[in-house]
């Protein structure tokens, strides 16, 4: 897939931060939930020693899945590499961003719960299998909205809310004409063209603002499937780290600029009832030196090789468990549901989208562009831990020769539950809950690089999130059961 671009140095960022007479400069970092974090610090404070001892301005006891009170100070390592300039931040004088690592204040060693030292010790684990380079590229998908209201508001006293529900406006919506027939009606959005497709000015600004200011090579944006301000972008792939580096920045710019431009952009999986939600497929493939592992000029049926094949293995034996970490939301099982393009059952196939892993075969006889999309994930999960577990699972089937089961050329969606039996096409967690009770019964692919207390802080923090959902009644069930 090519050599990566060459990455700046820390000489190199400091000389940019002189010339561009910078006054601010950001330090960003990822919770376990996948918050992108933030401080600023005066430019001039930022020199040489920051990226080699880290700079001590992180209160651990304060971040989501962190640490306790009373072993909070923890240290934030810029990474030279992740330099950009964010262009609203002209105003304040000019402000410089990184992305940091997270050390643990005192000893200085890596901090087990920070989702990209989770993401840079699976490299390692790659590399030490042989694999030194691994290439990821997701597809990131989106809703733009006009505006959301929440019933409760935010004003509402906690715990005691009167009633519930939400209203969610898009001038692109079938439901904001009193004819019924807006700009795009459900599921007729796939690459609509203007003025049918609202917000092309605003993807092209995002994109050129991720090119420019913070180095992303872009592929592509378009409008989705769904009505209502759905978008995706594509970015070039990159290496596992860099890969997940540039799908914070894409959330980060696509936030802020329909923020300018008086929208919400929301990365909720499933939030317009009767119309597809928002994925994030990641397309991967392993590499040694400068050969694709996952290529074979004589497989017949894709042009995969046995490797290729292990690895999808491991995929699908770990698919069940995966869920609670690439659909990390209550929300996303609401868009794990058949008919609306997400993949609700577990196979593999060539070009076949009703299947959870999908070999592209665009092109035939081409080493270079040869890897899987694994079709699962939405974009609310962590894209560290997401990337990190996809390639244990699969990397756990090369190791144990984990064989898939035969591909399926059907729309699976379309076989009766008895074909699907015999198939042996199993289903994805209806839920978060069940989701969780598959990682628990099946993470020992992860332990070794996730460790003890990540996974165990994990399930804690998302079991809480399915009992609160569990405590409240729905605005639906009123609908339902109110003269029961």
């Amino acid at each position: 897939m090519g050599t990566p671009t060459e990455r700046p140095g820390a000489a190199d960022v400091l000389d940019q931060i002189r010339a561009l007479k910078l006054r601010w400069v950001e330090l960003f970092y990822t919770d376990l939930l996948g918050g992108f974090n933030h401080i600023h610090l005066p430019a001039e404070t930022i020199d040489h020693d920051s990226f080699v001892g880290g700079i001590p301005k992180l209160d651990g006891s304060s971040v989501r899945g962190f640490r306790e009170i009373f072993e909070s100070d923890m240290i934030l390592l810029p990474d030279p590499s992740t330099f950009g300039v964010v262009p609203w931040g002209a105003e304040h004088g000019g402000t410089g961003r990184f992305i940091a690592d997270i050390l643990v204040g005192g000893s200085k060693e890596r901090y087990a719960h920070d989702p990209r030292g989770i993401a840079r010790r699976t490299a390692e684990v790659l590399a030490s299998a042989g694999y030194d380079k691994s290439y990821w590229g997701p597809e990131i998908e989106f809703f733009v909205f006009d505006s959301v209201r929440l019933i409760p508001s935010a004003h509402a006293v906690r715990d005691a809310w009167g009633g519930a529900g939400y209203l969610l406006d898009s001038s692109e919506a079938p439901w904001q004409t009193a004819d019924g027939h807006g700009s795009i009606r459900f599921k007729e959005g796939y690459h609509k063209a203007a003025p049918g497709d609202a917000l092309e000015g605003m993807r092209s600004e995002i994109c050129n603002i991720l090119s420019d200011n913070f180095h992303i090579r872009m592929d592509a944006h378009h409008h989705e499937v769904a009505t209502a301000g759905q978008g995706e972008i594509n970015i070039r792939f990159d290496e596992l780290i860099p890969a997940a580096d540039h799908v914070q920045d894409v959330r980060y710019v696509i936030k802020n600029v329909a923020s300018q431009h008086g929208k919400i952009a929301s990365f909720m999986p499933k939030p317009v009832f009767g119309d597809n939600g928002i994925g994030m497929h990641m397309n991967q493939s392993l590499w040694s030196g400068d050969t694709n592992a996952f290529y074979d000029v004589d497989d017949k049926y894709a042009e995969v090789s046995q490797t290729c094949r292990y690895y999808v293995g491991g995929l699908l034996a770990h698919s069940r468990a995966l869920c609670a970490i690439t659909n990390p939301t209550t929300n996303s099982y609401r868009r794990l549901v058949p008919g609306y393009e997400a993949p609700v059952f577990i196979a593999w196939s060539r070009s076949n989208r009703s299947a959870n892993v999908r070999i592209p075969f665009y092109h035939k006889g081409r080493a270079i562009a040869k890897r899987i999309e694994y079709r699962t994930p939405d974009s609310a999960a962590n894209i560290y831990l997401t990337e990190a577990a996809l390639a244990l699972a699969g990397l756990d089937g090369i190791r144990r020769k984990i064989e898939p089961p035969a591909p399926v050329d059907h729309d699976i969606y379309k076989l009766t539950p008895a074909q699907r039996k015999e198939l042996g096409i199993r289903e994805l967690p209806g839920s978060l809950g069940e989701a969780l009770e598959c990682l628990a019964s099946d993470d020992t692919f992860l332990r070794p690089v996730f460790g003890d207390s990540v996974l165990e802080t994990y399930h804690e923090i998302k079991r809480e999130e399915q009992l609160q959902l569990n405590l409240r009644p729905h605005p639906y069930e009123f609908y339902r059961y109110l003269d029961v």
